[in-house]
């Protein structure tokens, strides 16, 4: 049984930073492809970053790009989103992806596996 934990969020300021992570059991980490996606509260999830199954290749919704960094530690099963100079607006709850597959991918429907979602809330 796949199961994705995640971890990390909490309650901070503008302009300071979070790092999430996210667990991996029950699928060969290193085959995966995987994703952080984001629902605020009355709007529908969106994605944040990807990654492919290596590490080199990664994507990012222009909302995040130069201030999240996504990587991977295929020795630990874990995927990180570094969250850098936050805004109110990424308030949310984030949720880590996975797909059995070599690139990454953007769109939610190409994922197979969820966690239950952390709690990111940034303060103006």
């Amino acid at each position: 049984q796949v199961q994705l934990v995640e971890s990390g969020g909490g309650l901070v300021q503008a302009e300071g930073s979070l790092r999430l992570s996210c667990a991996a059991s029950g699928l060969t980490f290193s085959s995966a492809a995987m994703g952080w996606f984001r629902q605020a509260p009355g709007k529908e999830r969106e994605f944040v970053a990807a990654i492919d199954r290596s590490g080199s290749m990664r994507y990012y919704s222009d909302s995040v790009k130069g201030r999240f960094t996504i990587s991977r530690d295929n020795a630990e099963n874990t995927v990180y989103l570094q969250m850098n100079i936050l805004k109110p607006e990424d308030t949310a709850v984030y949720y880590c992806a996975a797909r059995r597959s070599a690139s990454y991918y953007t769109n939610e429907n190409d994922y197979n596996y969820w966690g239950q979602g952390t709690q990111v809330t940034v303060s103006s």
